[in-house]
Formats: C-alpha cells, sequence, structure tokens
C-alpha cells in the first residue's frame, strides 16, 4: 500500500512515517516506480512506534523496543525493565511540574494584581527580592 495509506491506518503523519523510514525505523519496499510499498508488517511496525511515542518513549527507546518486538526470544523482563525506566522518568518530569506549580501559585498568589508598579512575579523573574 502507499504512505498516503499506511498514513491513515496508523494514524500517523506521511512526513512522520517519510521520517521514520529516513531513520531506519522502518523500512519499506519500492515499487518498479520507486514509490513505497508498505506491508501488513509495516503497518504494525507504525502503529507500534505510534503507540510507543504516545507512551513518551523517545526515538531511541522505540527503536530497542521494536527490536525486542522483533525478537521472538525475548525476555519480558527486559522489555519492563524499558517500562519502569520510563515510568521513573515520568514521575521526575511530574515532580519538576508540580515544583514549578507550586512556586508559579505562590508568586501569583502574592502579586497583588493592582495598578501599583510592584509585583512579586516579576521582581522574582528578574531575581530580585520581593521588598
Amino acid at each position: 500500500m502507499n504512505i498516503g495509506e499506511a498514513a491513515k491506518l496508523s494514524d500517523l503523519s506521511v512526513k512522520t512515517i517519510r521520517y521514520y523510514e529516513d531513520i531506519a525505523l522502518v523500512k519499506p519496499d519500492r515499487l518498479e516506480n520507486g514509490y513505497r510499498d508498505y506491508s501488513d508488517a509495516d503497518i504494525h511496525c507504525l502503529i507500534f512506534l505510534q503507540r510507543a511515542r504516545g507512551l513518551g518513549f523517545s526515538i531511541d527507546e522505540c527503536r530497542l523496543l521494536l527490536s525486542l518486538y522483533e525478537d521472538d526470544h525475548r525476555s519480558s523482563r527486559d522489555v519492563k525493565a524499558i517500562a519502569k525506566d520510563k515510568l521513573a522518568e515520568i514521575d521526575r518530569k511530574i515532580d519538576e511540574l508540580q515544583a514549578l506549580k507550586n512556586t508559579l501559585k505562590t508568586l501569583v498568589k502574592n502579586c497583588h494584581g493592582d495598578d501599583k508598579p510592584d509585583c512579586p512575579i516579576i521582581d522574582n523573574l528578574s531575581g530580585q527580592r520581593a521588598q
């Protein structure tokens, strides 16, 4: 099938599919006229990549997961370790975002929001302490 059909079936853009091909995540056959010819296996690979990227896995992590997906002798332990590492990374990001939220919440709370120029938000962003 052509790249447009592959895009529809995998819920990826044509541009993304071309990028995945450029970085050798997918390798569709070529027809005599040079057009890409995506097989059912290619579509499964694209769907796998779309779902993995949707869960936050990086390209390199997707490459590793894809190699495990294609390995009939893989150990689920290896797959679980990758997923646990991603989960820990997500937890760290959540903690960072929560700290940012708390800081911004405090700044907003301490700003009077009136017509005066004094503003703890601006003071904080500029590195000055509120007086």
